[in-house]
């Protein structure tokens, strides 16, 4: 299966989507990591202005190359959620991240993001 989902960074209106590879156990081995480095760069460096968007960007790189394979039209970034989102992994400023799956109301109108989406119990 395909497994769409989106990357969503507190602060940034920016949402990632890609069409494949989405399920917790594909992509968590990838994003847990990253996010760790990311996050001590930041801090080693004292470079915080700017946080949400050099996120949105290098998340962006890092999944293109992870699922694109030698396709990238898989990955893009917009300010629409896709209906066809199996998971939404939404990364807070706080070094959190939270996995949401739609709900019916959501695949009717993804406009209505988060709020249209359950939380998996775990918080990672």
């Amino acid at each position: 299966m395909a497994h769409p989902y989106h990357l969503i960074v507190e602060g940034n209106p920016a949402i990632i989507y890609a069409s494949r590879g989405g399920n917790p156990e594909k992509v968590l081995p990838t994003l847990k990591p990253f996010l760790e480095k990311f996050w001590k760069e930041r801090e080693t460096f004292g470079a915080y202005a700017d946080t949400p968007e050099c996120l949105v960007a290098q998340l962006t790189v890092r999944f293109g190359f992870e699922t694109a394979e030698d396709d990238f039209s898989n990955i893009r970034v917009g300010v629409n959620y896709d209906p066809n989102a199996e998971y939404l992994y939404w990364i807070g400023l706080n070094k959190d991240i939270q996995i949401w799956v739609p709900k019916a109301a959501y695949r009717e109108n993804p406009s209505l993001g988060l709020q249209r989406c359950q939380r998996l119990d775990q918080t990672l």
